[in-house]
């Protein structure tokens, strides 16, 4: 039997609009300017999440400074995570401090394998909870993906800081 080149007719305007709309309808497009979880992040939320990050990072940023003052032999080891974590908060769009904390006389002394067993825990702590905010789906997608790749860096971190 010899096939026929007959084209097939196109999907009829009716069911293409019916389409369009029930895909408006399962993407929750709203048209009342609603920026809730449901349509796009509004600029002032990615603006806070971008701020909120930045604080932590630098808060973090703060705590490697303190090992630092307290312990300078660990200079080599803890310089370049903590200009990773600088990176990070200007990432987010903050503005990294310098380091200015100087050893006190009244400090006691620590040791070595608390502050770098404190640093990880701080690390790892703050990459989880970036990673849970990941699942937040009203999280914008660019800082999604800045998100998910600075909680990785901090796992590392973590990781490298518990490691021997």
């Amino acid at each position: 039997m010899p096939l026929t080149s007959q084209a097939r007719p196109g999907p009829r305007r009716r069911s293409l609009l019916a389409s369009l709309a029930g895909a408006a309808l399962l993407t929750g497009c709203t048209d009342d300017g609603d920026d809730g979880a449901r349509g796009a992040p509004s600029l002032s939320q990615e603006k806070r999440l971008n701020a909120r990050a930045a604080r932590e990072s630098a808060d973090l940023l703060g705590q490697y400074d303190q090992a630092l003052a307290a312990l300078p032999g660990l200079a080599a080891r803890l310089d370049p995570l903590r200009a990773e974590i600088e990176r990070h908060v200007e990432a987010f769009g903050g503005a990294a401090r310098p380091s200015a904390l100087a050893p006190s006389a009244s400090t006691p002394p620590v040791a070595e394998k608390d502050v770098l067993k404190a640093l990880a825990a701080a690390e790892r702590a703050l990459s989880d909870r970036r990673m849970t905010a990941l699942a937040d789906t009203a999280t914008p997608a660019e800082h999604a993906r800045l998100l998910a790749s600075v909680a990785a860096a901090g796992a590392g971190h973590a990781y490298l800081l518990a490691e021997r």
